[in-house]
């Protein structure tokens, strides 16, 4: 049974009732829950002997209103999907309980945080950094567990917490998708009919850029072109970017002779999807003797 929180001093009253040898795992959430966030809660459960969800839509990381007051609240149906996977705690906090006065401090990192989503939603890193580390303050989890599919906001919470020295295991796990590929999103669930057809085009933008590194191709301009050119042929997606960055630092780059992950956004009607893959070309021989 899995026990809905709302306040910083609930759980407080619970964590000083854990025993010392509680590894307590936490999967931030803005709800909406879907399998990719399963699949957070169970790698959680594996790993640790008690799993705390959070359940918040946090104000500071939306770049426009509208986004926000759009953003799907299911909070009964997402306390059930946590009692079935196993979830001990589900945090739900008001607005008011995680910001009771205008927030002067925030968080930043710089760099990784520059390009991809970053250059096209100001300051939504910055609220996303400054969210996870009042949960992280709150909770004091052993592991935190987030999904690749936003691999930027995965490679921005690592270093924040390499770079701020805290005593947590950040946990990334592999994207969900739906059988035809698209990546599970809870924005999938704005898509009509029609637009749901056409999504998985971002995924088949990005296998193609996948198969263009595997087959040897070191010219992001020419990768980018190919992955483009299936976007384009449907009139209905805007793409935003499709960027080809190092798969450490995000940064774009001029050649593909290492790993990088290619990763696109793009807008279907009035829904921003963002999605990506690992591309890793293929092994270099070195010539045998002199």
């Amino acid at each position: 049974m899995s026990t809905v929180l709302t306040r910083i001093e609930d759980w407080n009253a619970v964590a000083a009732s854990l025993g010392r040898d509680c590894v307590l795992g936490l999967v931030p959430t803005m709800g909406s829950l879907h399998e990719g966030h399963g699949a957070l809660l169970e790698e959680a459960r594996r790993r640790c002997s008690v799993v705390v969800a959070s359940i918040f839509v946090n104000p500071i990381q939306f770049d426009q209103r509208s986004d926000y007051d759009r953003y799907a609240r299911t909070l009964e149906d997402d306390v059930a999907f946590c009692k079935a996977r196993g979830v001990d705690y589900v945090f739900e906090p008001s607005e008011r309980e995680m910001y009771p006065e205008r927030q002067r401090t925030f968080v930043e990192v710089e760099e990784l945080s520059q390009h991809l989503c970053g250059a096209h939603r100001p300051g939504h890193f910055r609220g996303v950094a400054t969210v996870v580390l009042k949960l992280f303050h709150i909770f004091q989890p052993h592991f935190a567990l987030f999904g690749e599919k936003d691999y930027q906001q995965l490679s921005i919470v690592k270093r924040l917490v390499r770079d701020l020295n805290l005593r947590l295991e950040v946990v990334g796990v592999a994207t969900v998708r739906e059988s035809d590929g698209l990546a599970m999103s809870s924005r999938n669930r704005r898509l009509s009919s029609r637009e749901r057809l056409l999504a998985p085009r971002l995924h088949q933008a990005l296998m193609a850029a996948r198969e263009l590194v595997a087959g040897g191709e070191t010219c992001p301009a020419a990768i980018r072109e190919r992955a483009l050119a299936i976007l384009a042929g449907v009139p209905e997606i805007r793409p935003e970017y499709f960027d080809l960055v190092d798969a450490e630092g995000l940064q774009p780059v001029r050649v593909v002779d290492a790993p990088v992950r290619a990763a696109a956004a793009v807008w279907i009607g009035n829904t921003r999807l963002i999605d990506n893959v690992l591309c890793v070309p293929p092994a270099i021989t070195k010539p045998q003797g002199k």
